[in-house]
């Protein structure tokens, strides 16, 4: 009878294990919220449990911008050439991140903005802070104006203070023109 029981009490127990498993999203990988795409450099798309798109704008940075339109990409002005250049490189990082975390992100919301979109922190599911990542890269700028709406101020003025040290990404580059400032000339 013992030798009976003993393989019974095994499979039940895998069999609790593995329904357990089967139901727990932290087990399996999918924690976070599913990536549907990387608009730029600090916006991305994400889809909500009813399948629905939500836009999220980066909290704390301003990315270069991208060419959205065919004017833009077929420009030859160099202040396009160079902000949409820096804009494709920074949109690639995130869309590198992304990737690397099985796109998926958590995501802090911290406001709403004039469009709908949603303002928040992003993170990967191994803690990475996304919006940390491109100012120690130097591929975008902590935007000032939001930061009392950042929870992370600190830590994002310090990861672009040490990119303007090194010189790295848009601060080795002295023709670059801050995106606010190229939105306000250029996107009118």
């Amino acid at each position: 009878m013992e030798r009976l029981i003993k393989p019974v009490r095994f499979w039940l127990c895998a069999t609790i294990l593995i329904l357990g498993l089967i139901g727990c999203d932290g087990f399996i990988g999918t924690s976070g919220e599913p990536v549907d795409r990387v608009s730029d450099g600090d916006t991305l798309v994400v889809k909500d449990t009813n399948g629905k798109n939500i836009t999220v704008r980066f909290a704390c940075v301003d990315a270069p911008e991208i060419a959205h339109t065919n004017k833009e990409k077929q420009s030859k002005r160099i202040s396009d050439r160079n902000q949409f250049n820096w804009g494709v490189k920074a949109q690639e990082r995130v869309q590198q991140l992304v990737q690397q975390a099985g796109d998926r992100v958590t995501l802090n919301i911290t406001d709403s903005d004039r469009y709908g979109r949603k303002i928040a922190e992003v993170r990967l599911k191994n803690g990475t802070f996304v919006q940390q990542v491109l100012l120690q890269e130097g591929l975008a700028k902590v935007y000032r104006p939001y930061l009392n709406k950042c929870p992370s101020k600190d830590l994002v003025q310090q990861a672009e203070a040490k990119a303007k040290e090194q010189r790295l990404g848009i601060w080795s580059d002295t023709k670059f023109i801050n995106p606010w400032e190229y939105r306000s000339l250029y996107k009118k």
